[in-house]
């Protein structure tokens, strides 16, 4: 998220610093307190047996729009003319680009058509039925390209609902926003492309997320100073505005689902968020279990995106901030992007997080403790296909035996440039 005031790795880590706090708030309200054990996987021991094809026939048989049940991230915020994104932390495309990695369409404009009948392309050959588009507030540049991106996706197949990024003064204008977005790209398309989710009684509605919506209102730096958070939003704000929501949409879409992109359940509760998300890949699956378990014991869902790990590109000017650190590659920090060995076996490790994560966030979703199997809820975020600073990209990038010399020594490409998207591929298979 570049726009975003934090990087989802400093997100994440003030979320998991406020977490002490929230289960103590947990304890004082004296909020329904049923828990799955800590250390133990709520996934019985029949589920744990199950292959990802027993389970895909069961989704199947529940959700007939199985596939618009996955969604891929997605950022139509690229332009080439002129630069826009391509060109941040100080890059001057077309001959050095805002990434640890090379696209095969190299850097491109998210309004071309002949793009976006690609991404389309391969987006549906995955199986992935739906893309989540960052959204800036109404007028920006990412609404202005949503209706090229609909239009393209429509013909493929797909459908797009939207992620509101942390834009000025969203939590005053979130009601008006979202209605905003419903009645542009839902009801005057004639609900032709906008994502409506069924869940298991039959019932179809939109879901939403917000990036940033649960932030803690202070974090302190590594010199031990204390600053106010700039997109920390007090519980009764937000909770004035969800309620004002579902009342507003209640009647046509009662199974609406505005998602917080938090690991606070006491928050997340007390704010009226209709489920949590968490897309951050520094967050590993061997953690997730306790996180879903908080949030089943409060019957709310919570989705974890499948993902790559992270790669982002450093900034050619280091920043004069005493606390700066480069971010750590994911999975594997210590590789050595000059050594092809090494940059195999990173890779390798990043495919092995596909399968794992993937795996994962099914298999909590239809455990017979998910809040999501009561709720008759499934939904796997793919984080994401093109988000090219972070490194988080399914988009294919060019093979590392077409890079020239220059770029080997830029770019961290593999051998195998669209090895994420077949490994996803893989997997979708075994579901759909």
């Amino acid at each position: 998220m570049r726009r975003a005031a934090l990087s989802r790795r400093r997100f994440l880590a003030q979320c998991l610093a406020g977490l002490p706090a929230a289960q103590a708030a947990l304890a004082a309200a004296q909020v329904d307190q049923r828990r799955v054990p800590r250390g133990r996987d709520p996934v019985t021991r029949r589920e744990e047996r199950l292959t990802l094809s027993q389970i895909g026939a069961t989704l199947r048989d529940t959700y007939p729009d199985l596939p618009s049940h996955f969604i891929f991230e997605y950022y139509p915020w690229y332009g080439t003319n002129p630069w826009r994104h391509w060109d941040a932390d100080g890059r001057k495309p077309p001959g050095e680009i805002a990434s640890s990695y090379l696209p095969v369409l190299g850097p491109y404009d998210s309004r071309d058509t002949r793009v976006l009948e690609q991404h389309a392309k391969w987006i549906a050959a995955a199986g992935v039925g739906a893309v989540n588009l960052s959204w800036w507030g109404q007028g920006s540049y990412e609404d202005r390209a949503a209706p090229i991106v609909m239009d393209v996706m429509r013909a493929f197949g797909i459908k797009v609902t939207f992620h509101l990024e942390p834009y000025t003064n969203r939590s005053q204008t979130i009601v008006e926003d979202i209605k905003y977005l419903l009645r542009e790209y839902g009801e005057r398309r004639r609900w032709d492309t906008l994502l409506l989710v069924q869940h298991a009684d039959g019932a179809a509605a939109p879901v939403m997320k917000l990036f940033e919506s649960i932030m803690p209102e202070t974090s302190t730096d590594c010199r031990g100073i204390t600053r106010a958070v700039p997109t920390y939003v007090p519980n009764e704000v937000w909770r004035a505005q969800t309620r004002r929501l579902k009342q507003e949409l209640a009647s046509e879409f009662d199974h609406f689902m505005l998602l917080a992109d938090t690991l606070d359940i006491a928050r997340a509760v007390v704010t009226g968020f209709d489920g949590g998300v968490s897309a951050d890949p520094y967050f590993r699956v061997e953690r997730w279990d306790e996180v879903a378990a908080n949030f089943n014991a409060h019957n709310l869902p919570f989705v974890f995106a499948a993902n790559a790990g992270f790669d982002g590109v450093a900034p050619k000017v280091i920043p004069d901030d005493p606390c700066y650190r480069p971010g750590k590659v994911e999975p594997s920090a210590d590789v050595d992007w000059n050594s092809e060995p090494s940059r195999q076996q990173e890779h390798e490790a990043s495919a092995n997080r596909i399968r794992e994560s993937f795996e994962k966030t099914v298999r909590l979703q239809v455990a017979p403790s998910s809040a999501n199997l009561r709720r008759g809820f499934f939904l796997v975020y793919v984080n994401s296909f093109n988000e090219w600073h972070e490194g988080t990209m399914f988009e294919p990038t060019v093979s590392y035996s077409s890079l020239s010399p220059a770029e080997r020594r830029t770019y961290h490409d593999a051998a195998a440039g669209a090895y994420r998207l077949e490994t996803l591929q893989s997997l979708m298979a075994q579901i759909i």
